[in-house]
């Protein structure tokens, strides 16, 4: 069963591994990732997710394609992805002492060109951040390229009070939730010996 990743990002494929998975081919869907008038951040999310994984299935059909997308909000704002140090830092001056929410939601379509989908929310609350540290953790490019201008799985970790809800889901990917589609739609996974307990 050929398994296609509809993105470029290192960090899915990492969290990929994780679950015993190499897909077969990455194509990442190249679409238009603007919000709508109106549009809430969760919807957002879940339109993303839907859309990047049906332009990528209808240039590989048979295959089994899996999307995702994660959406860093503030209140009822999604905050862009921090493409320089300006934005980055808008981020986080808006971020620091607050709670925010990171949605990641993920799409796959099967090998008969069913699509499934699935959710996952966090909850995540930052230390409220001096102007020195925004400006060293700016100035260090972690955050750029980034949803939210941070990067959980870097020194932005050290920022978080709380998380309530999926780390890899704030990563970019929900491994509970990918791996239920994965299994559903018949992928093979790792299976783990632990004392004698199979986890497959």
């Amino acid at each position: 069963m050929r398994f296609v990743l509809a993105s470029a990002s290192p960090r899915r494929l990492e969290l990929l591994a994780r679950l015993g998975v190499t897909p077969d081919a990455v194509d990442p869907a190249d679409i238009d990732e603007s919000a709508r008038r109106l549009e809430l951040p969760l919807p957002h999310a879940r339109r993303l997710a839907a859309e990047k994984a049906a332009a990528v299935a209808a240039r590989h059909p048979g295959a089994v394609v899996l999307a995702s997308d994660t959406v860093v909000a503030c209140g009822r704002r999604i905050l862009p992805k921090a493409e320089d140090r300006a934005t980055a830092r808008r981020c986080l001056e808006l971020l620091s002492g607050r709670r925010h929410r990171v949605y990641s939601t993920v799409t796959l379509i099967d090998a008969d060109g069913r699509a499934r989908h699935r959710e996952s929310t966090s909850i995540l609350a930052f230390k409220r951040l001096s102007p020195q540290e925004i400006h060293a953790y700016v100035e260090g490019g972690e955050g750029i390229g980034k949803a939210g201008g941070y990067a959980i799985q870097g020194f932005a970790e050290s920022f978080v009070k709380s998380l309530t809800g999926s780390h890899s889901g704030v990563m970019g990917l929900p491994l509970f939730e990918t791996r239920a589609l994965l299994v559903a739609a018949g992928l093979q996974l790792a299976g783990l010996q632990l004392a004698g307990l199979q986890l497959g």
